[in-house]
């Protein structure tokens, strides 16, 4: 009997010892299941649609995520966009993008070019048209050969989210002044959010806001052909947090560069709501006279047209024609009179820091914004490097912090304070050399 069961747990061991074998072979042989996603993004999107970040998209040609449709972008999804059928996304008026990446791992919107041979112009960019008040009577369509309409009554309209996103060398022109900016925001509402985006290499403008009401954080715009940040139409949203670096070789053939500029509308006429963009902590870091500076960079802030704002906390260092400059009476009468403000901030120009357009008749002087200024906070520095911040002119690695002692880190003011660099982890300073 014992023999028996010594037998009989021996046989049991050895069935569980092969049977096991067998199923690790098994196991081992399973046919994976296929990845059925398509990785091109073309046409409309009239359904919701959830992209993977497995590996890159292509988007080809103007792509337009209809009303009513969503378009979810997860963390670290790449988007290339093909050279010869470039490429556009547009998410129409009451359509959402919800592409939320994070300072590990942002969504980059790219050339389709091997690194080495992008450029500027390879392809659109983003528009994104939401329902919310601009000045016009009637709603118009937005820049860039779409034809899509925009503006509305609802100062809350949510068209999703966009976070930690890249967008690079996008600004294809549809047509001469026409051209598609990094991103477009027309009509959007505060419902959206827009925070951590960085955009780089772009043949129009980094940003342009015509009309709404979102509110912004954390804005970059690098080596931009054309304006870091425009404003029109109307907006009047709050942006806390942004940054403009120029190169000095690059800017627009046709055009002047500036950090801001800024029009109620291109008539400078009394249409309401005013542009009025709130703005706090930025830095502005123009070419500051480098060798090979292109002759059209122009002013860090251009206001103009009738406009209204308000700047305060921020940094103007290295701009080639001018700091702070007012065009026009209308936008000059608003800042003598308290409806536009600038306040606490730091001025530096190569020339002219603070400057009175031409076209300012009402005896309002140069002289006289400078002491305006002065009484509300500001500082006049000779040199950029008065300003005393750690290494912003650096086109492959700058850093905008403030050394100590200078007025920006007694102040708190520019956009990295308070040793929170809020820039690092998911910018890309070279994205012509990345490998996507």
């Amino acid at each position: 009997m014992k023999f028996q069961k010594l037998f009989s747990l021996l046989l049991a061991g050895s069935i569980a010892v092969f049977g096991s074998c067998n199923n690790d072979d098994d196991d081992d042989t399973t046919t994976p299941t296929p990845d059925t996603e398509n990785y091109t993004i073309s046409g409309d999107i009239s359904a919701n649609r959830t992209l993977k970040n497995t590996k890159p998209y292509t988007l080809k040609g103007y792509v337009y995520v209809k009303a009513g449709a969503t378009l979810t972008i997860p963390a670290g999804t790449i988007i290339k966009s093909d050279v010869s059928d470039k490429g556009a996304l547009i998410i129409e008026k009451g359509g959402k993008i919800m592409a939320e990446g994070t300072a590990s791992s942002p969504i980059v919107f790219t050339s389709g070019l091997p690194a080495g041979q992008r450029k500027p112009g390879d392809w659109g960019g983003i528009i994104i048209l939401g329902d919310a008040p601009t000045n016009r009577s009637t709603p118009p369509t937005i820049e860039g050969g779409v034809s899509r309409s925009y503006g509305g009554n609802n100062a809350a309209d949510n068209s999703g989210v966009l976070k930690y996103v890249r967008i690079e060398f996008a600004g294809i022109a549809a047509a001469p002044g026409s051209e598609i900016n990094g991103l477009t925001l027309g009509g959007v509402g505060n419902g959206t959010t827009i925070e951590n985006i960085m955009v780089s290499w772009g043949n129009d403008d980094a940003y342009e806001f015509f009309g709404g009401t979102v509110n912004c954080k954390n804005l970059i715009a690098f080596s931009t052909a054309d304006d870091d940040f425009d404003f029109d139409f109307g907006y009047t949203g709050t942006i806390t947090g942004g940054i403009a670096l120029r190169d000095p070789v690059f800017v627009d053939g046709g055009d002047a560069g500036n950090g801001i500029e800024a029009d109620n509308d291109g008539s400078g006429t009394s249409a309401t709501p005013y542009t009025r963009p709130v703005l706090s902590n930025f830095t502005f870091v123009g070419p500051n006279g480098a060798a090979g500076t292109a002759a059209n960079h122009n002013f860090a802030n251009r206001w103009r047209r009738a406009v209204r704002f308000s700047l305060t906390k921020s940094i103007l260092i290295g701009f080639q024609k001018g700091g702070f400059s007012i065009e026009s009476n209308a936008a000059a009468d608003a800042y003598t009179t308290g409806a536009s403000e600038f306040k606490n901030n730091i001025v530096h120009a190569v020339a002219a820091p603070f400057k009175v357009g031409s076209d300012v008749t009402n005896g309002l002087t140069a002289a006289a914004v400078e002491t305006k200024a002065t009484a509300d906070g500001c500082i006049k520095v000779a040199t950029a490097a008065d300003a005393k911040l750690t290494n912003p002119f650096n086109l492959t690695a700058p850093d905008f912090a403030p050394q100590a002692g200078s007025p920006a880190a007694v102040n708190g003011w520019g956009a990295i304070t308070g040793g929170n660099d809020w820039t690092k982890g998911w910018t890309n300073w070279s994205p012509g050399s990345t490998n996507y």
